[in-house]
């Protein structure tokens, strides 16, 4: 049950941030390693969405973050790849290497295991890159694996409706 209801609030999360998109005339990128695609699998759910979803990044290995995004290795090497700097990087990159008006990145600590004293299991960074420049957040998740993955993809969608709606 609980999975249905955070489906259900996705769905209309991702519904929303479809008619501003829309209305706006803007395409979407999307990299992300902890939710491995969960965010552009939301997208893509939704019928029409090759109006407005681009192109999605799955860039888990740091390897990846630099080859497909041009996340310079030396910044993940400095701050770690859960770090807003990674995260901003990230979203960038998925403007650069995309035909997209607007990103979103997100990489973080899904657990059960990887977790430390500065980023425990839950750490999760977000950014959102558009005509607004470079929005970057950082949110702590409780629950297992699953939960955090889901909580992560849904405060994606809904932070990047909110930065698109206020221009």
């Amino acid at each position: 049950m609980e999975e249905q209801l955070a489906h259900g609030q996705i769905a209309d999360a991702v519904q929303a941030l479809a008619r501003t998109l829309l209305a706006k005339g803007w395409m979407l990128s999307t990299a992300e390693s902890c939710t491995g695609g969960m965010v552009a699998a939301a997208c893509t759910y939704v019928a029409g969405s090759s109006a407005w979803l681009e192109r999605g990044f799955v860039t888990y290995s740091n390897a990846a973050k630099t080859e497909m995004l041009g996340v310079d290795a030396q910044l993940i090497a400095q701050h770690g790849a859960v770090s807003e700097a990674v995260a901003r990087a990230m979203a960038q990159g998925a403007l650069q290497h995309s035909a997209a008006q607007v990103a979103l990145a997100i990489t973080g600590v899904a657990g059960p295991g990887g977790g430390s004293a500065d980023k425990p299991v839950g750490t999760v960074w977000f950014a959102f890159a558009g005509p607004w420049g470079v929005r970057s957040g950082m949110q702590r998740f409780a629950g297992d694996r699953a939960a955090v993955r889901q909580a992560a993809a849904a405060h994606a969608i809904g932070e990047l409706g909110r930065h698109c709606s206020s221009l």
